[in-house]
């Protein structure tokens, strides 16, 4: 597995990265012809006899997870992956822009080419930001334009000085009601959403 970072004393993350597809070769459908490749898995909507073949292929492959998210992390909606159809990802497709996955954050820091939501771009800048990264290193990071990088750091600046100003830790035995107003922050602290994240793991 190819990664690109300068990081030599962590271990790697154990996330593949969006333009890895090493996983294809090991895949049950790697030895079809192209032309029956595209009957089985690229089929009509109402071909039901191709799509039952298609599946009973994806039920015994090895790699039918790195297929399913492989579709979602580069946004592809035709065709059958990881042993779902088109209209099967559909509630996934919907649901991984919500993901919030530190394990993803913390590759991307180290220089991995992984796929980000919306969520996992604002962890990053906020590290960026406390860490006092350049915003050179950070459009490098995200693969985004200078100007849009200082843009990033300036409002995840922002954001954590609002949230550390108005963020105090509360009694948790304290009643909500009795908690003093400065206890709610407007910025909330970035929970990570292990509940998508398993459900993404076990979807196909």
């Amino acid at each position: 597995m190819r990664h690109i970072t300068t990081n030599t004393t962590s271990p790697t993350p154990p996330v593949r990265g969006i333009t890895d597809i090493s996983w294809h070769a090991r895949g049950a459908c790697r030895d079809l012809e192209t032309h029956e490749a595209d009957r089985l898995f690229f089929s009509a909507p109402r071909a039901l006899s191709h799509i039952a073949e298609a599946k009973s292929i994806c039920h015994r492959c090895p790699v039918r997870q790195d297929c399913f998210t492989h579709a979602l992390d580069n946004d592809i909606r035709w065709g059958m992956w990881g042993g779902l159809t088109r209209d099967e990802r559909r509630p996934w497709h919907a649901k991984v822009a919500k993901r919030l996955d530190y394990a993803r954050v913390r590759a991307a820091i180290m220089g991995r080419d992984v796929f980000l939501t919306a969520a996992e771009r604002d962890a990053v800048a906020r590290h960026a930001a406390v860490r006092k990264w350049t915003p050179e290193r950070l459009s490098y990071v995200l693969a985004v334009d200078l100007d849009h990088a200082r843009d990033l750091l300036r409002d995840a600046g922002h954001a954590i000085t609002d949230r550390d100003r108005y963020w105090t830790p509360t009694d948790p035995d304290e009643d909500e009601a009795d908690a003093p107003e400065e206890a709610f922050c407007p910025v909330p602290r970035q929970a990570q959403t292990d509940d998508l994240i398993d459900a993404l793991r076990k979807a196909a």
